[in-house]
């Protein structure tokens, strides 16, 4: 009896060693919309929102709590009670990412902001009371939609759901779809002297690097029977694949490094990553292995869970990096 009551007691102090030192450590918030939100992955989906891959980006002494959601603006976020739950989240010491325009932009009056008003209200609202709980805003403008010149789709999301490639034509030169939009957030980080970074010009230089066909990778374009989940393809020029998704955060990761001198130290390079819950670039460790180059050397992250050792091939020079609460054996 007295052995089994100390066992309860080491268990109880191991709890509350792990809340208390979960309690102490970083937490960024992430608000806004679906380029940015955590997608459901069951039967294989390969959506993704760059926010959901983030964490990858950061060491164990950073938790990520991605409150994007799809559809929102930065109106119905806070109207549907959403900003209400991440505000009685923060402690001293956090992060809020800021992210929306995409649905500001539409015309929906339930979502619909103006930029200059409205909408720089809504950002304001948010660096305001982040800096009342003793966090840190730091403020975002939209992604890009992969639209090129002459292109006829990429004009909303739920156009680019349903259109066909069939008679699209494309430009070479990658063209704005978020007008004043754009520099309501740069505006407002300005006059508040908080962060801002600059998405779009990040993903807009990625796009138009990869030019018109290249970046096609990076969003859900797909064929019929290309991918199980979507038997009859998809053209959808503004939502990420798994490979968009973890460019894009790794790219922005780049930036607060660079700008954020608060989390410059906990940001982390990866040369691949993989986790259970879809937040990496592979789902099954084997198979992160085996889509490592040769001869070359690999860093590996393993996400939270119990892994199968993998093989690892001759000529493989790899590297296996494990989030805490990540086990392979």
């Amino acid at each position: 009896m007295k052995k089994l009551k100390s066992l309860v007691m080491i268990v109880l102090c191991l709890l509350a060693l792990s809340a208390y030192k979960a309690d102490k450590k970083i937490t960024i918030f992430m608000i806004g919309d679906s380029t940015m939100a955590n997608k459901d992955i069951s039967n294989d989906k390969q959506e993704r929102g760059w926010g959901m891959m983030f964490k990858n980006c950061f060491s164990d002494d950073i938790i990520v709590d991605n409150h994007a959601q799809n559809g929102r603006s930065s109106k119905s976020f806070i109207d549907e009670g959403r900003w209400q739950k991440v505000l009685d989240k923060i402690k001293p010491g956090d992060y809020v990412f800021i992210q929306f325009g995409h649905n500001d932009e539409k015309p929906d009056p339930k979502r619909h902001t103006d930029p200059g008003s409205t909408f720089d209200d809504n950002l304001r609202k948010f660096v305001r009371e982040t800096q009342e709980k003793g966090g840190n805003p730091v403020l975002l403008n939209s992604v890009v939609r992969r639209m090129f010149a002459e292109s006829k789709t990429a004009v909303t999301d739920d156009d680019l759901r349903t259109n066909s490639s069939k008679g699209l034509v494309e430009g070479d030169t990658l063209v704005d779809t978020h007008g004043a939009y754009l520099i309501s957030p740069r505006r407002v980080a300005e006059e508040m002297n908080v962060p801002f970074i600059d998405a779009n010009r990040i993903t807009h230089d990625l796009e138009q690097g990869l030019g018109r066909e290249g970046s096609k990778k990076l969003h859900m374009i797909f064929k019929p029977g290309e991918t199980p989940s979507l038997p009859d393809g998809r053209q959808d020029n503004t939502h990420y694949n798994i490979y968009g998704a973890s460019k894009v955060a790794s790219l922005i990761a780049d930036v607060v490094a660079k700008e954020i001198p608060g989390l410059k130290k906990y940001v982390r390079k990866y040369d691949i990553t993989v986790a259970k819950d879809g937040s990496g670039q592979y789902m099954d460790l084997q198979k992160a292995v085996d889509a490592a180059p040769a001869k070359v050397k690999t860093k590996i992250l393993v996400g939270e869970g119990t892994w199968t050792k993998p093989v690892v091939p001759k000529g493989k020079k790899i590297k296996l990096v494990l989030r805490e609460g990540a086990e392979v054996n």
